[in-house]
């Protein structure tokens, strides 16, 4: 019962950022406006339709999935520091991004989702490459963060050699979802059919949590089950980086959030954490919008001030 009406708030709370979110920005809007943009093809059509309604879902998609990825790689690695961004996979989905944008810069942006996934690939491989059988929970996390720092740097290099080609990859390193529209949720769709697949298996997560031997002893085959995860964790991650770019620690913070609220069991883990992934992007997108208009700041920036205090209290937790 607790559970069931944790779940109906953070809905309710979604639906009430969605409709603040319609209503206002850097024009403000009123019920009546928005319902006539919505349905009668009025002099706000625009606005709403091309404008605030593909951010609004965008952002809950890619907050969910964000949020879904740290889920993942908290449960597979059993590390309550690990993230999709702060063990590096984002940085190398970015990398891979900005490599392709200034190699290939008249390529059509659907290759983006592929290219980052390569990326974050990559990143993946080399962090695990690094830990070797160390994989301890300081130890991942602190390699990551020196992963990430160094993927950062590699990034910086290219928009320092390559000054006429870094327009569009400057724009979108600052993760923000300005200027998205319906294609961008396009590019996320063929990727949305794993999360049903990761909410079937999510059993199999619990089981991990138990230790490899007591899992092994009940069926569990963990090496298939860990690539199986990670593997979604990691294309959730790149999808999102390719269409919004990096936005820090939504994969950290809500898995703990969820953690706190509805317990470890993930069937019911991972959706709660995907909701408030995706409620956390989506306000952070709307107080990008409503703080000084008509300017914007990116949701990257919130994000990132939500996330990096909750890092440290978790290093400082776990000593």
């Amino acid at each position: 019962m607790r559970k069931s009406m944790i779940t109906g708030v953070i809905l309710l709370a979604i639906i009430m950022i969605s409709v603040a979110s319609l209503l206002y920005g850097a024009v403000h809007l009123s019920g009546h406006q928005v319902w006539q943009g919505l349905f009668s093809g009025s002099e706000h059509y625009f606005t709403i339709h091309e404008y605030r309604l593909p951010r609004l879902f965008l952002a809950v998609i890619v907050g969910a999935l964000l949020a879904g990825a740290g889920t993942l790689v908290q449960g597979v690695i059993r590390n309550p520091l690990a993230s999709p961004d702060i063990l590096g996979i984002s940085h190398g989905a970015g990398l891979a991004a900005v490599l392709w944008m200034i190699v290939r810069p008249g390529t059509s942006v659907y290759w983006l989702p592929f290219v980052a996934l390569a990326g974050g690939l990559s990143a993946a491989m080399i962090l695990l490459l690094l830990c070797r059988h160390f994989i301890q929970p300081v130890r991942l996390a602190l390699t990551g963060v020196a992963l990430s720092a160094l993927l950062g740097c590699a990034i910086d290099f290219l928009l320092l050699t390559q000054p006429m080609e870094i327009n569009n990859a400057l724009l979108w390193l600052t993760g923000s979802l300005w200027g998205r529209s319906w294609n961008h949720i396009l590019m996320l769709a063929p990727w949305l059919a794993t999360i049903p697949f990761a909410l079937w298996r999510c059993h199999s997560l619990n089981l991990l949590t138990l230790g490899d031997d007591k899992a092994n002893t009940l069926g569990v085959s963990i090496t298939k089950t860990r690539l199986w995860f990670l593997g979604i964790a990691i294309i959730w991650t790149s999808a999102s980086v390719a269409v919004v770019g990096p936005l820090s620690f939504l994969g950290l913070v809500s898995p703990h959030l969820a953690r706190q609220m509805v317990g470890g069991r993930h069937q019911i883990l991972l959706p709660v954490s995907m909701l408030i992934g995706a409620l956390l992007l989506l306000s952070a997108d709307f107080l990008s919008r409503v703080a000084h208009p008509p300017l914007e700041l990116p949701a990257g920036i919130l994000t990132a001030v939500i996330g990096a205090p909750y890092f440290l209290y978790l290093l400082t937790r776990l000593k």
